[in-house]
């Protein structure tokens, strides 16, 4: 089976259980060395309190020697080989001279079929070196470590089944908000609406989830709804000069008497057909912002070339009327150098100069002055354009950026995208939008936008 098909709650327990085995496993053995050296100090010390009557007699010149208790076994060998005191068992008596040769030595020994752990030590006196030898029957020890054994694998056993148990119900608990995310999720998707995922009261990483997912979800709305307005507003839009073009079109094949009335409702239908190409235009440039997902980038030199053929676009835009258009560049010698990139590029600087023209000339046509200006700063580049065409609605400020939305006394033939347009393109840069209106003057519009990194970098 592949781990990626085994479930999130399995992976936490089975990876907990593996853990808590390892942990377990060295901790048995750590505890049962530490029993097993215990039962064998104990051992030890069992055979050193039955040599010690015997070593203490023999230091003080002492010939007579009591027997040992039940279950524990001493002989006592003197210098010519003789026992003086002998409990050993007879399989273990046969064996006392293989024993003194390990004299000074505690070593466990099988005689019989029966496992011994015996000490041997000497003491010297006047008459020459006798021989102590103090023997337990090992198989007490035995039993006593193979219960410990026992009883520490089914303790191991039984932790990590229980650790295992309480993984699984953490991991159940732990994800019963995604379970509850997923089920409310699918009813989303299953009956579209305006709720959102629920957000459990804990400030936990599934809460956070959940208020991400909405978020996202908020925008995915908000994006759908955008698109279906824009949709609908752009039917609306086409519908109109379609209407009106297939009107003057008729009017001129069925009413036109002259040369001179079909020339004037050709040219009328051209002017509508102009309209609906500029439309078309600007849906194609909004559609393309909202695809852009990079940055370009342009120094403040090419920014101001860019801004003087702006200018350039839209006198010729006016041709002889009496509206003037001016551009002016900083060159304080203490303004940024002019090799620091700017968040823009140079051709979408250039939409923005033009739609704002644009708006100026559309809310004054026939006369008027518009001045642009770009001004350095110390974190990038500010344009402005200003005209004296009376400002804006203050009611309407708060739609200006609204796509479709138009300013009946400021624009009232314009489809209402130039300012979206210009938001769009200055909220990929980083930059910022701001509109100083002064009603019965004129209006000021201020586009900051951030410089970006350094060229090369």
């Amino acid at each position: 089976m592949r781990w990626s098909r085994i479930g999130i709650r399995a992976r936490i327990t089975g990876g907990s259980l593996l853990i808590a085995m390892l942990f377990s496993v060295v901790a048995g053995i750590l505890i049962y060395n530490q029993v097993r050296h215990i039962v064998n100090d104990g051992e030890i010390a069992v055979l050193e309190s039955i040599e010690a009557p015997y070593r203490t007699a023999l230091a003080k010149g002492g010939a007579d020697f009591d027997r040992p208790g039940s279950d524990l076994f001493a002989a006592v060998v003197d210098p010519s080989g003789s026992r003086k005191v002998d409990t050993l068992p007879k399989a273990l008596r046969r064996m006392i001279p293989e024993l003194i040769e390990h004299n000074g030595e505690t070593r466990t020994f099988t005689a019989g079929g029966v496992t011994y752990l015996v000490r041997i030590t000497s003491v010297e006196t006047s008459s020459g070196e006798w021989h102590v030898i103090a023997a337990r029957n090992g198989e007490a020890a035995a039993s006593v470590l193979s219960q410990v054994t026992w009883l520490l694998l089914i303790c191991i056993a039984g932790i990590n089944l229980a650790f295992a148990l309480a993984s699984w119900l953490i991991g159940t608990a732990a994800l019963s908000p995604v379970d509850r995310l997923r089920r409310s999720a699918r009813a989303l998707v299953a009956k579209p609406g305006t709720e959102l995922l629920p957000v459990g009261p804990a400030d936990d990483e599934i809460a956070q989830l959940a208020r991400t997912l909405n978020e996202l979800i908020g925008e995915l709305r908000a994006s759908t709804e955008r698109e279906r307005q824009i949709v609908s507003d752009a039917s609306h839009e086409f519908r109109t000069p379609l209407a009106i073009l297939q009107t003057k079109l008729e009017l001129a094949q069925s009413q036109a008497t002259t040369l001179a009335e079909m020339r004037a409702d050709v040219a009328s239908a051209q002017q509508t057909l102009l309209r609906l190409s500029a439309l078309a235009t600007s849906l194609l440039e909004l559609s393309r912002i909202d695809a852009q997902s990079g940055r370009g980038s342009a120094t403040v030199d090419e920014l101001s070339s860019e801004l003087a053929d702006a200018a350039d676009r839209g006198r010729l835009r006016v041709g002889r009327g009496d509206v003037v258009i001016d551009f002016s560049v900083d060159t304080s010698p203490g303004r940024p150098s002019d090799d620091r990139l700017v968040a823009v590029s140079a051709h979408d600087f250039g939409r923005i100069c033009d739609n704002l023209v644009n708006n100026a000339l559309a809310a004054r046509p026939e006369a008027g002055h518009i001045q642009m200006s770009l001004t350095p700063t110390p974190h990038g580049v500010l344009l402005a354009v200003e005209d004296e065409a009376g400002g804006m609605d203050e009611a309407f400020l708060p739609h200006a950026f609204d796509r479709f939305a138009r300013d009946a006394t400021r624009s009232p033939s314009g489809a209402g995208l130039g300012l979206a347009i210009v938001s769009g393109i200055v909220a990929i840069a980083g930059g910022t939008v701001n509109l100083v209106n002064t009603p019965g003057v004129g209006l000021r519009v201020e586009v900051e936008l951030p410089f970006a990194a350094e060229r090369g970098d």
